[in-house]
């Protein structure tokens, strides 16, 4: 059995992160309703960051292709864009969409 205290702390960690990874990903632009959980919260993390590394691994620059808010006004190739999330869009139908983007970028042949 936990002591309240512990699970204060835990509640706190975990908003304290949650709070983080969500500014994060704002800062990428990736729009958040509020609704999202810690979980999702993660897996959109997550899936960003396996996009973020297959554009690297096929020559893309990331302090390029990713401006700041999410606005990329000089891609090196479009491809490498980090798809935002629509305002209307449910968080399944964002990972999905952002898979096909990791996909779509890991068959892209290397930049030069």
């Amino acid at each position: 059995m936990t002591h309240p205290s512990e699970d204060r702390t835990r509640i706190d960690d975990l908003q304290r992160v949650s709070a983080e990874v969500a500014n994060r990903l704002e800062s990428l632009g990736i729009s958040l309703s509020g609704s999202e959980s810690p979980y999702d919260l993660a897996r959109i993390l997550e899936a960003v960051e396996r996009f973020e590394m297959a554009v690297e691994t096929r020559g893309g620059d990331l302090m390029v292709d990713e401006g700041p808010g999410g606005e990329t006004r000089e891609p090196d190739d479009r491809h490498f864009v980090l798809p935002l999330r629509r305002a209307d869009e449910t968080v399944e139908r964002y990972l999905e969409r952002l898979a096909l983007a990791r996909e779509n970028v890991l068959l892209h042949p290397p930049k030069q």
